[in-house]
């Protein structure tokens, strides 16, 4: 549970870093969950593109599009009362131009009410992030296994090109971003590069020497069937206990014991 009730800011990133105090993240894309996980005391939401296959089903994240980004963040930024709200900029929202990324960036903040966005891609992206910066927008930084980048990669795979993630780091660092995600890179480079840039790093497949963590709440919450991500702990199993909890609502309409007298009205 949280210490302190006043809503974090981007200078608590760089508190946090400069204290070693862990940096809690998961994503949200809805109001109830948003405010279930700004209850518990985490410290930033992610309204990620992610929801292209957390939410949508999708085998990706390319689908995804930036009216649907704006329409989960809303929802997401208006049920956060402590909890400092991030949205991605989905998959050519920011890759074409500098102006693009900019004007896009800043409605996600006029339209939604999150504090910051989210670009994936370092070197090939510092300019888009400095631009938005510029334009006094937060940016957190995704470095590492980009799922954008996912034809390219091949898949999702673990990234071992060290000297290229750590240029990629740094370059989202020196370009203004207040922090940075380590997906799937080998944990003694994830240490390693949260040792050499001054600003938060935020791990999801990353080790334990990250700034933070993140994770993908229907990982978390057990709430997608299949694949499931190494990194990705499960605390509950919950959607084998919607499956139980539909099935007794069957079977207690199908049986005339649902609703009961209790449930009526008179």
């Amino acid at each position: 549970m949280p210490t302190d009730d006043r809503p974090v800011s981007v200078l608590d990133f760089d508190a946090w870093k400069k204290q070693g105090r862990k940096i809690t993240t998961l994503t949200a894309y809805d109001f109830p969950t948003a405010r279930w996980l700004d209850d518990a005391g985490v410290d930033c939401l992610l309204v990620g593109d992610s929801l292209g296959t957390a939410v949508q089903g999708r085998d990706t994240t390319l689908g995804v599009t930036l009216d649907q980004m704006v329409y989960h963040a809303e929802m997401v930024a208006r049920a956060a009362r402590r909890a400092f709200v991030v949205c991605d900029l989905p998959f050519l929202s920011y890759q074409a131009s500098r102006p693009q990324a900019i004007r896009n960036a800043g409605r996600i903040l006029k339209e939604t009410g999150a504090k910051a966005v989210k670009l994936e891609g370092g070197v090939r992206t510092a300019a888009a992030i400095r631009a938005v910066v510029d334009a006094q927008i937060p940016v957190m930084g995704h470095v590492g296994l980009t799922p954008q980048s996912v034809r390219k990669f091949g898949g999702f795979k673990v990234q071992r090109q060290a000297d290229a993630i750590r240029a990629d780091a740094m370059a989202v660092a020196e370009a203004g971003a207040f922090a940075v995600v380590l997906e799937c890179v080998p944990a003694s480079l994830a240490a390693t590069i949260t040792a050499e840039v001054p600003i938060p790093t935020i791990g999801i497949g990353a080790g334990a020497g990250c700034d933070g963590q993140v994770l993908v709440i229907q990982d978390m919450l057990g709430l997608l069937e299949g694949f499931r991500p190494r990194f990705a702990r499960r605390y509950v199993e919950l959607g084998e206990a919607i499956k139980q909890a539909a099935g007794r609502y069957v079977a207690d309409v199908r049986s005339g014991d649902f609703p009961g007298e209790s449930e009526s009205f008179r």
